[in-house]
Parts: structure tokens; C-alpha cells; sequence
């Protein structure tokens, strides 16, 4: 054997062969290869489960169609905690009883951030980066304004991402709570949860995490980390399908000292008592407001289900690998055209999607569309690699950074 044969890195073909999750694609719909031929989007909107379709059929034919306005009673009013503690079980490292699943990501941001202003007196700043996602920023200038609360920006690198170092002198007595993306949206910089909790902590704020690009694609323990808030979309890793709702974490430890600020009657004690004042439910429940999403919970339970069979550690280990791919064939096609890797070098602080960096990007990304090859891009100049682990093979990856590199190649 040649020293070239030794050191020939495997193909595409022969990894998606070693691959133990292989079998796993097949649980997806796909659409047929004149409509889509590399899928790299999977950090924004997760692929439908083939199950999906069929026991979403049955729920519109027997628990609504059949059981009509029995399905409160039956089954549906507990939907949103007993969603939340699966997601809680499966993705987020969190015991029964602290997550539930309702309302937008900005709607339940909103009310964690509120909440954890409002509960401690003489702490009105609040922490974030400026390279947050912007609903989190703007959520945040908003409860800034309502409240006369001040804002801390840390001016992390958006590169290397946000580090337990970046809060040093931001930090204080009157440091009420601290909001920041677990896996960063433009790089994909993951942060250290524990640390950065421990830290906010020992100066008595309270700590919220973004979810959003990391539930579903790398293990969480928020219990372990002592995490007291965590808000994270459905609709990425999740496949919860456009729109789908949000959830909310919320410690054990601080439900009875928060009260959120949108009171409706799905989160007062006794919803059903018409009564005239709001007085809230113990628990998790407080945390509700209004009539649940119940119909829009049903696909991402498909997808929580999968991933309890799995299990996150081999989620995470086929992330790895997906991305460490990606960034080797970046390396090859993409950077000799001109384009650099932005996001981590080091997988222990890198999520599920990859960013490359290139002038003509935009123009690149809108050709892809139309070809069939689904990246993203983020101003000014990111395209994503997005890379959802039990739905993407290593020949879609293969085959969608191929197609960048000719489509630039045309455009320089």
C-alpha cells in the first residue's frame, strides 16, 4: 500500500456506510431529486418525520374529530407539561416538573426575562451580547424600556463566541439576569453552559439560556448546570414544523419566587373556576397563559420519540463527525476561492452548523435555491452549513458544498 492510499481520506459514500445512524434518514420525508438535492438548512427548519403525516391524520380523525371538547379533560390540558417533561427528559438533562411547551420563542423570552427582572428588587441591568439572535436583543431593549432596567453588551468575538472571561467587570450587585444563545446562530460557538452559570451565579443574577440551536443536537443538563431559565424552539432539531411552539424551563428551585407577567386563565390555579381575580397555578403550571397549541405539539413529539431511541450521546457523536466533514471540504473547495471558516476549529465548542465567509455569498446562496441546494445565509457575508444529525448523510454534504464551490467559482 502507497503512502497516498494510507493517508486517502474516506469518501462520502464509505462514511455514510460506517455510519450507525444511517438507518435513521429513511424515517424522514424527502422530496424527489428535481425538487431538492442537498438539504444544509436543518439548523433553521428540521425535515418532517414520515410518521408525522399519518398520526397527525389520526389525531385530526379520532382524538379532535371524535372526541371533540372531551379532549380537555382526557388529554389535552396537561399537554403542555407533559410535552415540555419529555422534551425535558430526552434533550434537556431536566427532571418532571420544570419545562412546558406553549407560545413563541419571543413570547416565552419575554416572560422568563421579565419574570427574573422583576423578582429581585435593586437588580435592574441585564447582560447579553451583541452578536445575540436579534429577537433576544430586542425582547430584551423592550423589558429594558418597560421596566427602567439597563443593559450590559458584551462585545464578544463573534467568532470564538461568548467565554466565562467576557463577563468579568459586567457583573454586580445590581446584575438581575444574564440571556445567552447555548450555540451561537452565526458561528456556531458553544458556549460553556455550567461555567458561565456558575459564574453568573457567584454574583447573584440569575442565568437564561437559548436553546434555539442546541436542543436536539447536543446534550443538555440543566439540572447539573444549575441553570435557572432556558427558553428553545421546536421547529430546528426538534421538526416541530413551521411555527411550532416554543418551550420554557424553569429550576425547581425559582418557580415559586418568578411570576411571569402575562397572566391569562390557563395559568391561574383554578382555570375553570370563572374567578375574579388572577391568582397563580403552583408549579410549572404558572407558567402558561393562554389556551395551549395542542394540534401544533403533535409532530415534534414524532421527533422526541426518535431521539429517545437514539440517544443524544450518538446524536452528538454524528454532529461531530457531519461537521468536522464540512469543514474539511470547505477547507478543500471553498477556501482556495476566497471563502473563510468562521465558525470553531475545536468540535467540544462547536454545534450543529458550520459558517463560511465570502463576498459574493448572498448571490451564491440565492443560485443554490434555485438549483436545489438548501444552505442559509446571515448578513453580511455567512453562509450556514446546517447540519441536522439523524436526517443529513455525508453524501448531501459532499454534494451541497461541491455545488458552492461551482456556483462561486462561477460568480469570481
Amino acid at each position: 500500500m502507497t503512502t497516498a492510499q494510507q493517508t486517502q481520506k474516506p469518501t462520502s459514500a464509505e462514511l455514510d456506510a460506517a455510519d450507525p445512524l444511517a438507518a435513521q434518514r429513511e424515517a424522514f420525508y424527502t422530496p424527489d431529486a428535481d425538487q431538492l438535492v442537498s438539504y444544509l438548512d436543518g439548523n433553521s427548519l428540521g425535515r418532517p418525520l414520515k410518521v408525522t403525516s399519518a398520526n397527525l391524520a389520526s389525531f385530526v380523525h379520532d382524538a379532535w374529530g371524535s372526541r371533540l371538547i372531551r379532549g380537555w379533560d382526557e388529554q389535552w390540558m396537561d399537554e403542555p407539561t407533559v410535552v415540555g417533561d419529555r422534551i425535558g427528559e430526552v434533550a434537556l438533562g431536566a427532571a418532571p416538573g420544570q419545562t412546558t411547551v406553549g407560545d413563541s420563542t419571543s413570547v416565552m423570552l419575554y416572560k422568563m426575562i421579565r419574570a427574573a427582572v422583576d423578582a429581585q428588587p435593586g437588580r435592574n441591568e441585564i447582560i447579553i451580547d451583541r452578536d445575540n439572535f436579534p429577537t433576544d436583543r430586542f425582547i430584551i431593549e423592550g423589558i429594558a424600556k418597560e421596566r427602567g432596567a439597563s443593559i450590559k453588551w458584551i462585545a464578544a468575538n463573534p467568532a470564538s463566541g461568548v467565554r466565562a472571561e467576557d463577563l468579568d467587570g459586567l457583573l454586580g450587585e445590581r446584575t438581575a439576569v444574564v440571556v445567552l444563545s447555548h450555540v451561537a446562530y452565526r458561528s456556531g460557538f458553544l458556549a460553556d453552559a455550567k461555567g458561565i452559570t456558575a459564574k453568573v451565579h457567584q454574583a447573584g443574577a440569575l442565568m437564561l439560556w437559548d436553546l434555539c440551536h442546541s436542543v436536539g443536537s447536543v446534550p443538555l443538563n440543566l439540572d447539573e448546570w444549575g441553570v435557572d431559565l432556558a427558553v428553545g424552539c421546536t421547529y430546528k432539531y426538534l421538526n416541530g414544523g413551521p411555527g411550532s411552539p416554543a418551550f420554557a424551563y424553569v429550576n425547581a428551585s425559582q418557580q415559586d419566587r418568578l411570576q411571569q407577567p402575562i397572566w391569562g386563565w390557563m395559568g391561574a390555579d383554578n382555570p375553570f373556576g370563572m374567578t375574579e381575580s388572577y391568582k397563580p397555578a403552583q408549579g410549572m403550571r404558572r407558567f402558561i397563559t393562554g389556551t395551549p397549541p395542542v394540534l401544533a405539539m403533535q409532530p415534534l413529539k414524532d421527533m422526541v420519540e426518535l431521539i429517545a431511541t437514539v440517544g443524544m450521546d450518538a446524536v452528538r457523536e454524528k454532529s461531530i463527525k457531519l461537521t468536522e466533514y464540512a469543514i474539511a471540504l470547505s477547507e478543500e473547495l471553498l477556501v482556495p476561492l476566497g471563502a473563510e471558516i468562521v465558525s470553531p476549529r475545536n468540535p467540544a465548542e462547536r454545534g450543529s452548523h458550520i459558517t463560511v465567509d465570502h463576498p459574493l455569498f448572498a448571490d451564491v446562496t440565492a443560485k443554490l435555491w434555485e438549483k436545489g441546494v438548501i444552505p442559509d445565509f446571515r448578513p453580511p457575508h455567512g453562509l450556514r452549513i446546517g447540519l441536522s444529525p439523524l436526517s443529513t448523510s455525508y453524501a448531501e454534504v459532499e454534494l451541497g458544498i461541491a455545488a458552492i464551490r461551482d456556483v462561486l467559482s462561477d460568480l469570481l
